[in-house]
């Protein structure tokens, strides 16, 4: 294994970007941690102690409508994990956020085109850029089946106002044409539903939340296992392309109202299952083995020096 690297995570504000800033500095990397802003930023990470060394962070402030702070971040960096974050003056998803995203991932990526030691680009993206499209609900085909091959229809999220699909759509297919134009080596990871005490029924990526349930295509993934994704696959030499990352199917109705329980208040949760009721289970209609080849040999506790 090589060395480790000095490397930028943006936005290192979020539960995603925070939980990688903490991974990567326990394995040993200088990390340059941009922020959006100067608040509460690293999250706690239940299995692991904040390293203090100090030497190896430097923390950023960076506009990613801002080319040139990107680029302050970004000096002398031979990677470059990015996770867009909602601005704070505007934390919900509408038609406008899709603009935003689409203008951040232009800028980031073209920044990281710029900065000559730069090696490799970890995008990070969600499964909702993958699963919705008009045909959804047809189950007469196997091709009907969810991997990284398949795109979010931009039209249908339109029709329907799925503005997380839309966004997250529109922001990886700007990052991955200005990546193939710019010869930028860039893979990307699509994130299922991320898990954590942040999480509320208001989250936008749950919006038709039912019609993924019920087409076998509402997926979960746990902060640490989605953080160890993005190391993999950045030290991964041989990883290419785009990477479905779940590690739980939301398919039956014990499942869902675990999850319903979650994101609800305790006032409002549903009632417990009846020991009676039929369990219903919908066929599992995603897949995420390219990603499960490429972690299987991955330690997440190694440090590397």
């Amino acid at each position: 294994m090589a060395p480790a690297k000095t490397v930028c995570v943006m936005d290192a504000s979020g539960h995603l970007g925070s939980s990688l800033v903490y991974r990567l500095l326990h394995r040993g990397y200088t990390v340059h941690a941009a922020l959006q802003s100067h608040g509460e930023w690293l999250q706690p990470v239940e299995d692991l102690p904040f390293p203090c060394n100090a030497k190896r962070l430097k923390v950023f402030k960076s506009d990613l409508l801002d080319y040139h702070s990107i680029m302050d971040a970004l000096k002398g960096c031979s990677g470059s994990f990015y996770c867009f974050e909602p601005p704070s003056d505007h934390p919900f998803y509408d038609e406008f956020m899709a603009e935003v995203e689409v203008r951040a991932a232009h800028n980031v990526l073209e920044a990281c085109a710029q900065t000559e030691s730069i090696q490799k680009v970890v995008f990070t993206s969600s499964v909702t850029a993958v699963v919705w499209r008009d045909d959804l609900t047809s189950t007469t085909s196997s091709s009907c089946d969810f991997d990284e091959r398949n795109w979010t229809d931009i039209n249908f999220c339109k029709k329907l106002k799925l503005w997380h699909g839309l966004s997250k759509t529109l922001a990886e297919k700007t990052a991955w044409a200005l990546a193939m134009d710019r010869g930028l080596n860039m893979v990307s990871i699509n994130g299922g539903l991320l898990m954590g005490p942040h999480l509320t029924i208001t989250n936008p990526y749950l919006k038709g939340a039912a019609e993924m349930y019920e087409n076998g295509v509402l997926v979960t993934v746990d902060l640490k296992f989605i953080a160890d994704a993005h190391i993999c696959v950045f030290e991964d030499t041989a990883a290419f392309g785009r990477y479905l990352c779940f590690d739980r199917v939301i398919n039956c109705n014990q499942d869902a109202l675990e999850l319903t329980r979650i994101l609800l208040p305790p006032s409002q949760s549903p009632p417990p299952v009846s020991s009676e009721d039929t369990p219903t289970v919908y066929q599992q209609r995603i897949s995420n083995k390219k990603l499960n080849k490429v972690m299987v040999d991955f330690d997440g506790s190694l440090q590397l020096h």
